[in-house]
């Protein structure tokens, strides 16, 4: 740490259980942690948190868990930002009773990092940052306007969800940039995400996700048949692109299996997907290039382990980038091209037994190096907010 008082930091989230997890937020806690940094996680109860940690975990109930309830709430959501607003007023309760126990007005917190997807919890982020009188960091993984209608979060297409749908987006996209602009510091996925912040607040910052190194490295394993492994949702959207892989295998006239699983249909416990990554001689990536800074996990899964990605169709802009950047793989939109990519993995394959990228710069995409940035961002953060202090 920058100097030898303990720096507490109060990290709010959204709940890290299935099926997301948030292995960037729990890395993140854990590396924290281990630096010296004191952290606690500030939640919504939802599910059970089956994860080992060594930092506290406060949940804070919402909902009863009945459809009227649900109904009621996010109608009041809409209308008032019942979500936000009421989730701040519990924490803070929470964080005042907790105060009144240590007979300490004075916040054990020196900063609080919000950790989001939508403006939940952004809203209660910014409102808690104001009551402990520390600096806000928010740390932005999504944005609804990457997916056009946001179809990644909600997949209802009926006419009148969709009119819904909209009017909720515009309201959310609002209130999520009114906390943009008041945030200290921001720190987002992608380089398309940081340009796109960056009209909103110009101190915002790159930390890519990464692959956790404890589980996604390389070695080298034989197998019996050559494999190309899709790993994740399959979409309709998705379709087109899987045909595309499965016909161009097909001219191939080789022995290629494609082995897909999809959570509900065949899936692989996270605890296992690095065996089965190391297993595959090619990981299979499919793409949209309607969106934009889709930095997929399983791209960085796989390139902690070496395996050669492919990439169908090419989303033309960030993943195409680091796919070239790193050496990992291809990522095309031509069959043919395709092909030959596919033959010299097989021809790789039956010289040795297994395929292996030999990529580069992959070190700099492991959590650890994403982590150790973001714990330099947080040293300057706080080190801006005295100075600011004491110059007032």
């Amino acid at each position: 740490m920058a100097n030898d008082k303990k720096i507490n930091i109060l990290v709010v989230s959204d709940p890290p259980v299935a099926p997301g997890y948030l292995p960037r937020l729990r890395y993140l806690c854990d590396y924290l942690m281990r630096k010296g940094y004191g952290v606690t996680l500030l939640t919504e109860q939802d599910g059970p948190l089956d994860f080992a940690h060594d930092y506290p975990i406060v949940t804070i109930p919402m909902y009863s868990g009945s459809t009227f309830d649900w109904f009621a709430k996010t109608v009041c959501t809409l209308l008032t930002d019942w979500h936000n607003r009421v989730f701040a007023q519990r924490a803070i309760t929470h964080l005042q009773a907790a105060s009144d126990k240590r007979q300490s007005p004075i916040s054990p917190y020196s900063l609080v990092l919000c950790t989001a997807f939508s403006d939940f919890p952004l809203g209660a982020g910014l409102r808690i940052a104001e009551y402990l009188g520390v600096p806000l960091l928010c740390d932005i993984r999504d944005l609804d306007e990457q997916v056009d209608n946001s179809r990644y979060q909600y997949r209802h297409q009926a006419w009148w969800l969709m009119l819904g749908r909209r009017l909720y987006r515009a309201i959310h996209i609002r209130r999520r940039n009114n906390v943009l602009r008041r945030a200290n510091i921001i720190t987002t996925v992608s380089p398309w995400h940081l340009d796109f912040i960056k009209r909103y607040n110009a101190n915002t910052h790159l930390v890519y996700n990464g692959y956790d190194e404890a589980q996604f490295y390389p070695q080298d394993c034989q197998s019996g048949h050559f494999t190309i492994r899709y790993i994740g949702s399959l979409f309709d959207w998705q379709q087109s692109a899987m045909q595309t892989v499965q016909q161009a295998i097909q001219e191939t006239r080789l022995p290629i299996d494609l082995d897909i699983h999809t959570p509900r249909k065949e899936p692989i416990a996270h605890n296992q997907l690095g065996d089965a990554i190391r297993h595959s001689d090619a990981m299979l990536v499919l793409t949209n290039p309607k969106t934009h800074g889709m930095l997929t996990t399983k791209f960085y899964e796989a390139l902690g382990c070496d395996k050669p990605i492919i990439c169908v169709p090419s989303d033309h802009g960030a993943l195409a980038q680091l796919i070239d950047y790193t050496n990992a793989g291809i990522a095309t939109d031509d069959k043919e091209q395709l092909k030959a990519f596919i033959t010299a993995l097989y021809s790789e394959w039956e010289r040795q037994g297994f395929t292996r990228r030999n990529t580069l710069h992959r070190e700099e995409f492991s959590r650890e190096a994403q982590s150790q940035t973001m714990e330099q961002i947080i040293i300057n953060t706080l080190s801006q907010w005295t100075n600011k202090n004491y110059a007032n």
